[in-house]
C-alpha cells in the first residue's frame, strides 16, 4: 500500500509572540516546517500534503520542493478538520500517515516501526509515557487495548492520571480515515474538531489500533513557545553532535557547537567552543577548528587549521593550510594547498595557489595570485572604481612589500618585488624591483587641528 504523508501545520504559534508563523520559526538553521518535511521524504513517501493557514502563502513559496501539495485551512477548527483539507486529493487506496509541523525531532526509524505494525485497516497511533502528562490527550486502555484518546480538559481526575500520552502521529487508510473524519463532532471542552477522536470510532468498527511507543520523549515533543523552541535545538545539535563523534570526529565540548546544515568530516578532526557550521561544510582529514569560528557552506582540505575568531563563507582551502585568527573568507575565495592567510586579511573572489601567504592586515578582491607569493602587511587590492570591479593579477614568487596598493586592473609580473607603501597603476615587469611613492615633503608651521569644545 502506498503512503500519504499529511503534515498539519496551520498553527499560528501565539506563544511564540513572532509576526512569522509557528511552521517557518528556525530550528538548527532551518525552518520548523522542514524538518518535518525532510523526515517524510526519508520515508520515500509518494505523496506529501502540507496543510497550512496562519501566514498564508508565505509558507508554501518558502519550500521550493514541487513535490509538495498544499492545502490551505482557512479557519483554525482543530486537528480533524486540518486533516480533512488534506483528503479530497489523497488517493483512496493509500495509508494515510499523519505529522505535526510543530514536533521537528521525530525520526524516520520511528515511523518506519509505527507502519510496520499496520495490516489491511489497522490503525497505528504513537504514544509516550510522560512523568507529566499535563496538557495531552491520554491513551485510554481496557485489558490492554486501546479504546480512545481523551484530552486534558475533558479527561476524568481518573484519567488524568495516566501516563500513556497521545502524540497526535496517526495512521489509518485513507479510504477509512476519510469517513470518519466526515463523521467528526466539536462537542468538547474546545469546541473544536479533534482528530484523535478516530481511534474511538475505529475501535467501534472493530478495526485494531496498535499503540507503538516512542522510547525517546523528546523525540515527540511539540514546539510551542521560545523555551520549547531552545530545548528542542539543543536536543538536535546533540543528536547530530553524537553522530559526528561516533564517526571519529573530537568535540572540546558537545554542547558548545551549532550546525545548522549538513556538517560532514574526514578522519582526526577536532572542533572547539564555539563554532558555528552553516549550509554545507565539509571538513578534511585532520582538519582543526579552533574557538569562535562561523563557517558557511564552504570546504577545508585535509591538515587545514583554521584559528580562532575567523568568519569562512562560500570558500574552499586545500591541504595544510592556515587561517586567521581574525580572518575573512569571503565567497569565491578559493585557497589551494599550503596558502597562509593570517590576521585581520579579507580575501573576496579571489584564487591563492599553494605556497602564498598574507600574514597581516591586507583585503585581496577579484584577485589571481601565484605561487609562493608573500603581500605584505597592508596590502590591499583596489578593485572598485565606484562603479565597476577589476582583476589583479600576481605572479609567481612575487614580493608585495607593506602598505601597497595595487590599483586593478594591474599585473604583477613573477618574481616582481614591489616596494612598501607603492601605489601601483602600471605593470609591474617580472624579476625587477618596481617603486611607486610621491616625494616626501615637509610643511612647516602647520597646526594640527583641534577638538573643539563641546556646547
Amino acid at each position: 500500500m502506498e503512503i500519504s504523508i499529511v503534515i498539519l501545520a496551520a498553527g499560528q504559534g501565539t506563544r511564540m509572540r513572532s509576526a512569522y508563523p509557528k511552521a517557518l520559526q528556525p530550528l538548527a538553521g532551518r525552518p520548523l516546517l522542514q524538518h518535518v518535511i525532510d523526515c517524510a521524504l526519508a520515508l520515500g513517501a509518494d505523496d506529501i500534503c502540507v496543510v497550512y493557514g496562519h501566514g498564508g502563502e508565505i509558507v508554501p513559496a518558502r519550500f521550493s520542493n514541487k513535490a509538495l501539495r498544499w492545502a490551505l485551512q482557512a479557519e483554525q477548527l482543530g486537528t480533524g478538520h486540518a486533516a480533512q483539507q488534506a483528503m479530497p486529493d489523497t488517493p483512496d487506496d493509500n495509508r494515510v500517515l499523519i505529522l505535526f509541523g510543530d514536533v521537528p525531532l521525530i525520526r524516520p526509524s520511528t515511523l518506519e516501526r509505527m507502519l510496520e505494525t499496520c495490516k489491511n485497516d489497522d490503525v497505528a497511533i504513537l504514544t509516550v509515557d510522560m512523568d507529566d502528562p499535563h496538557g495531552y490527550g491520554r491513551i485510554v486502555r481496557s485489558k490492554g487495548k486501546v479504546l480512545r484518546n481523551v484530552e486534558q480538559k475533558d479527561a476524568t481526575p481518573e484519567q488524568q492520571d495516566i501516563r500513556e500520552i497521545n502524540t497526535g502521529v496517526l495512521s489509518a487508510p485513507a479510504s477509512r480515515l476519510k469517513p470518519w473524519l466526515n463523521r467528526l463532532r466539536n462537542n468538547n471542552a474546545q469546541g473544536e474538531y479533534y482528530l484523535t477522536d478516530v481511534i474511538e470510532m475505529a475501535v467501534q468498527e472493530g478495526i485494531v489500533v496498535h499503540a507503538v511507543k516512542s522510547d525517546d520523549r523528546k523525540e515527540v515533543m511539540g514546539i510551542n513557545d521560545r523555551k520549547q523552541l531552545a530545548e528542542a535545538e539543543r536536543t538536535l545539535q546533540r543528536r547530530v553532535v553524537e553522530e559526528l563523534m561516533a564517526q571519529g570526529v573530537s568535540f572540546a565540548d558537545p554542547d558548545r557547537v551549532d550546525i545548522r546544515g549538513k556538517l560532514v568530516c574526514g578522519m582526526d578532526v577536532f572542533i572547539d567552543v564555539n563554532a558555528v557550521f552553516e549550509g554545507d561544510v565539509t571538513l578534511g582529514d585532520n582538519v582543526r577548528i579552533e574557538s569562535n569560528n562561523v563557517i558557511r557552506n564552504s570546504s577545508l582540505g585535509a591538515g587545514t587549521v583554521v584559528h580562532p575568531n575567523c568568519h569562512i563563507d562560500g570558500s574552499a582551502a586545500g591541504t595544510t593550510c592556515e587561517i586567521g585568527p581574525f580572518s575573512r573568507l569571503r565567497p569565491g575565495a578559493e585557497l589551494e594547498n599550503n596558502v597562509k592567510i593570517g590576521n585581520f586579511v579579507e580575501v573576496k573572489k579571489s584564487t591563492i595557489a599553494s605556497g602564498s601567504k598574507a600574514n597581516h592586515l591586507s583585503y585581496i578582491g577579484d584577485t589571481t595570485i601565484g605561487t609562493n607569493v608573500n603581500v605584505g602587511a597592508g596590502t590591499i587590492t583596489c578593485n572598485y572604481d565606484g562603479a565597476n570591479k577589476h582583476h589583479t593579477i600576481i605572479g609567481d614568487g612575487a614580493f608585495i612589500g607593506s602598505g601597497v596598493e595595487l590599483v586593478a586592473p594591474v599585473e604583477i609580473g613573477a618574481g616582481a618585488t614591489i616596494g612598501a607603501g607603492s601605489t601601483i597603476t602600471k605593470p609591474a615587469p617580472s624579476g625587477a624591483l618596481t617603486v611607486a611613492r610621491a616625494r616626501q615633503a615637509t610643511i612647516p608651521d602647520w597646526q594640527r587641528p583641534e577638538k573643539k569644545p563641546k556646547p
